[in-house]
């Protein structure tokens, strides 16, 4: 008997597909199985594709690439169609598929099945719901396994995947390191059990191995197949009483990088379309780790770097207590131009400096530690701390001006302290103001003078300005990301670190625990529920540095508190940052409307200096005493000699009631010539006690107007 009259008679057809000439041999029975007459045919792709269901159809180029990929047979299941879309029959093809270059023929055979029973379609290995489902858990799985961002979270993902219909329990990654097998990780086995696999010679007899060698998988679907194939190392799989496995190769732009392997404690006949999902599964897997492995490399190479770039804090200064924090940027190499810098002077004195390097990039962190290097250079040579930004600012103009328009600049703040007195020089370019938190927890901002940021132009002046840090004091300078970042601006992020500031404990926490909730602020757990008014979460380098002077053993009466800054001539607009500075030194007076009174005096007698006199005016304030009863002095001195004197202003006149403010407002206000020059006071008390200061003028003062 002939095979074509032996296939008829057990009804199985003969098909023949060339993917070239796109033509599709039948013999008479496979014809029949299509819906056609019962006769051999030849017939178009197109006019086959039309007698089957559209979704099977789709999954014949996936089956038939796993099968070339794997070099097995192809097998589907196939419902027919007839021309009124209603399902004929179900028939099962199992194909060979013979490569020649780019193009494959396929030949093989078609027989007709019986419909699955009901209660069954969770098992069957092609159904229209097993399809959604299993391009429902292909999507998310590449979605969780894009996310994975190291190789252990990669194996974390790999082990709660949850295939459909059928899911391993037991899962282990197998890399290569020269000619050895390793092992990366696992899951569903006990620690200790990869002993044996790991450090495994490639031309072990062993099926991880064998993938790795061929790059092809391999399924062994009951344990006497992986007995009778690998008789060496079945008795290392034997204990783990699992029933199947599949063995996959990771491949990535055509290498193989190791082998996946799934076992199962029950049959699995891994049918086409299993194999499909496990082959997916296996390439994503490869793509993660590839990219994991790469992501780890950067890490390490980028926290390397910073770590060579970011000084250790000197030597103790007595008096003094130092604490100083770098974080860099969420994303990317995590490498910045943020740093801080502690610098050894001449004579005790100590240099501080903080600076950021425009960019989050390998380019900015390069240029960061040049200009550190620069920076210390200038100040180990003795110059002040204008010509110190005055030298870097022209360094880093050179080093970018070549840069095709990719110039740079850096912001900086530039810092000498004397231990032994408190005093601090400070030059400024672009760089956020400092801020002080006083022995009593008041937090104030000190503005300070400043130029253009580093590198903008190559000759820029950077004037100074001299701070004294009292005992119990600490300062603080900071890179504009621990105030930015989280959603916020300057002012609010400046709300946000102020809290932290005045929560401060001296004699009950240490600074670095001061410097660790600052950053914590930003990158703890509790930043994402505190986010600013901005839209985005605007992520940037973080550097901070706290300088605390020792505080002098405890006194009767508290420290005073006091502030001090100079308005220019040319800066009218520093008399509102004059009127907030006084607002923040008396932030808990006990009455708020002599807190409006003092900020209105304040402007009155500032505003007359600059416009009645050709010179600036230097405003200083101290409250002192202790709270409730505190006394609050102000003094505006300037180097006109001319004093004030009464006017008597029309109903109509803009100015000339300044008088009469102070005589309403303060409790004790004068006048005191100072050589070239003269002072202009006024004094609250907290109490509301008219008690006028010792050696003063009696309330009302001298017969004059003190302001215009």
């Amino acid at each position: 008997m002939r095979t074509e009259d032996v296939l008829a008679a057990i009804k199985t057809g003969l098909w023949r597909w060339d993917n070239a000439s796109g033509i599709v041999s039948l013999d008479a029975e496979a014809a029949r199985l299509l819906g056609l007459p019962a006769e051999p045919v030849e017939l178009t792709e197109g006019a086959v594709r039309s007698r089957f269901h559209p979704v099977d159809w789709n999954e014949i180029d996936g089956i038939v690439s796993l099968a070339v990929a794997e070099d097995t047979l192809a097998e589907a299941r196939l419902r027919i169609m007839d021309e009124s879309g209603r399902v004929l029959r179900t028939v099962r093809s199992r194909s060979k598929p013979m490569v020649d270059g780019t193009d494959y023929r396929l030949v093989g055979t078609l027989q007709e099945v019986a419909e699955p029973q009901p209660g069954t379609a969770a098992r069957t290995p092609v159904t229209g719901e097993w399809r959604r489902s299993r391009e429902a858990f292909l999507l998310d799985a590449g979605r969780a396994l894009a996310e994975a961002r190291s190789t252990a979270e990669v194996l974390r993902v790999a082990a709660s995947l949850s295939m459909p219909g059928f899911s391993p329990d037991g899962l282990a990654v197998f890399g290569v390191a020269g000619d050895r097998l390793t092992i990366i990780g696992h899951h569903g086995h006990s620690a200790g059990d990869e002993g044996p696999f790991a450090e495994m010679a490639l031309d072990t007899d062993y099926p991880a191995a064998e993938v790795v060698r061929t790059g092809r998988a391999i399924y062994l679907p009951t344990p006497d197949d992986y007995r009778d194939r690998y008789p060496a190392t079945w008795p290392l799989a034997q204990r783990f009483g699992r029933e199947s496995w599949a063995f996959l190769p990771l491949i990535v732009a055509g290498r193989t990088m190791g082998a996946w392997m799934a076992a199962f404690k029950y049959r699995v006949g891994f049918t086409p379309d299993e194999r499909s999902v496990l082959t997916t599964v296996a390439r994503m897997l490869a793509q993660a780790l590839t990219r994991a492995g790469v992501a780890e490399s950067e890490r390490e190479l980028s926290l390397g770097l910073q770590r060579a770039m970011m000084p250790v804090l000197g030597p103790a200064i007595p008096g003094m207590e130092v604490a100083a924090r770098y974080v860099p940027t969420g994303g990317g190499l995590q490498v910045g131009g943020d740093w801080y810098d502690m610098i050894q002077l001449p004579g005790g004195r100590i240099a501080f400096v903080i600076g950021d390097v425009q960019g989050h990039d390998v380019r900015a962190a390069g240029l960061m530690g040049q200009l550190r290097i620069a920076l210390r250079a200038y100040a180990s040579e003795g110059h002040r701390p204008d010509a110190v930004l005055s030298r870097a600012s022209r360094f880093l103009y050179g080093m970018t001006e070549d840069d095709h328009g990719a110039a740079r600049f850096a912001t900086c703040l530039y810092l000498e302290v004397d231990p032994a007195t408190g005093t601090l020089d400070i030059a400024r370019a672009g760089h956020p103001d400092p801020a002080i938190r006083m022995a009593d927890g008041t937090v104030l901002l000190r503005p300070t003078d400043g130029g253009l940021p580093l590198g903008i132009v190559p000759d820029t002046d950077y004037p100074t300005t001299r701070l004294t840090l009292e005992p119990g004091e600490t300062l603080m300078i900071c890179t504009d990301g621990l105030l930015e970042t989280g959603g916020h601006d300057l002012d609010t992020g400046w709300i946000r670190v102020r809290k932290l500031l005045e929560a401060y404990e001296p004699g009950a926490e240490t600074l670095d625990a001061l410097a660790d909730s600052l950053v914590q602020a930003v990158h703890g757990p509790g930043s994402h529920h505190t986010t600013g008014p901005l839209a985005d979460r605007r992520e940037d380098d973080i550097a901070v540095l706290l300088l605390s002077r020792t505080a002098e053993p405890a006194r009767l009466v508290a420290p005073p508190r006091r502030t001090a800054m100079s308005v220019a001539q040319a800066e009218p607009e520093r008399i509102a940052a004059a009127r907030q500075r006084l607002r923040e030194l008396l932030h808990d007076w006990a009455d708020e409307d002599q807190v409006d009174a003092a900020v209105l005096m304040v402007s009155e007698m500032v505003t007359n200096v600059l416009v009645h006199t050709d010179g600036d005016a230097l405003l200083v304030a101290e409250a002192s005493g202790d709270h409730g009863t505190r006394r609050l002095r102000v003094e505006v001195a300037d180097a006109s000699d001319e004093l004030p004197h009464r006017r008597r202003p029309g109903e109509m006149a803009s100015s000339g009631r300044g008088l009469v403010l102070m005589e309403l407002l303060a409790h004790a206000w004068g006048v005191d010539p100072r050589g070239e020059g003269k002072t202009i006071w006024f004094e609250l008390y907290e109490d509301g006690a008219e008690v006028p200061a010792a050696g003063g003028p009696a309330p009302g003062g001298p017969s004059g107007d003190a302001v215009a």
